[in-house]
């Protein structure tokens, strides 16, 4: 049988309704997006997602999500099993990538893809490690507490002060997902990190987890974990943050697998040192 050449695929923009196909090839990957990971990703730049189709039949996926005007972040690169090298994806590449014009883009390649990234033009920054186990029976810890509306300026600006470009409409749904649970903490009025966990197709996942301090991750580790004893829950940590490293591994997590930042140009300066999870590898 004679497979489908790159000239019969077409590629469109993707809608929330197509949102399930996306996140189901990504759930069998075993990637684990989030239950409810759509609506806060269409609301940044409902632009941003692309499925490339066959006969009308979806067989290739990728987002390359805007972040104002320099920057923007690709994910959810996928091509459907059985049609996997026949230049489905590439094709589908090429159409997305222009969406992001002149701006950096940034993604977090798996490692079988990396060597492509590379000749793409894309250079690494660092290793992420998705660190996976068992949340203990624990206390919640003193100082962090359950967020609210009040606390969505303060959390928008610390947000923007530990990623590369500003993201308020994200944040909006992402804080308010169904299943999303927000812990602050603070030092009197300022706030010192914030933290989110989320249900996902295998296990929890934490994300962000931004702090100061060691310390001020720990805790709201620890708050993010005791509402789940028993339950599995992953997280993803930058390498060059070694304090997130050993957090992860005091917990008890082990490595799952590993991805590689890359950029394609310079970003804006950010406080990487707070970062000991990234909130999604899908855009940042």
């Amino acid at each position: 049988m004679t497979s489908p050449a790159p000239q019969d695929l077409v590629v469109t923009q993707a809608t929330r309704a197509d949102w399930p196909v996306i996140s189901g090839w990504a759930a069998a990957e075993g990637w684990n997006p989030g239950l409810s990971d759509g609506p806060a990703f269409f609301a940044q730049d409902p632009e941003g997602f692309f499925l490339g189709r066959i006969d009308g039949e979806p067989v290739s996926a990728i987002s390359v999500v805007n972040y104002g005007a320099d920057y923007a972040f690709l994910g959810c690169y996928l091509v459907r099993p059985d049609l996997r090298g026949h230049g489905h994806g590439l094709t589908t590449w090429k159409t997305a990538l222009a969406h992001a014009g002149n701006r950096t883009i940034g993604l977090d390649g798996v490692v079988a893809q990396q060597d492509n990234y590379r000749r793409s033009g894309f250079e690494l920054a660092h290793r992420t490690i998705r660190f996976t186990g068992t949340a203990a029976e624990a206390a919640s810890p003193t100082g962090v507490r359950p967020a609210g509306p009040a606390d969505l300026a303060a959390i928008t600006a610390y947000d923007s002060a530990c990623t590369p470009a500003d993201r308020p409409r994200f944040l909006g749904e992402w804080l308010t997902g169904p299943g999303h649970r927000v812990r602050v903490r603070h030092d009197g009025d300022r706030l010192t990190g914030y933290g989110v966990i989320r249900p996902g197709h295998d296990t929890l996942r934490i994300g962000p987890l931004f702090a100061d301090t060691a310390d001020d991750a720990r805790a709201l580790f620890a708050a993010l974990t005791a509402d789940v004893p028993g339950r599995e829950v992953a997280i993803d940590v930058p390498e060059p943050n070694t304090a997130g490293v050993e957090l992860a591994q005091e917990a008890g997590f082990t490595p799952l697998f590993e991805t590689a930042r890359m950029y394609t140009g310079p970003v804006r300066e950010h406080a990487q040192e707070r970062v000991f999870g990234v909130t999604t590898l899908e855009l940042g």
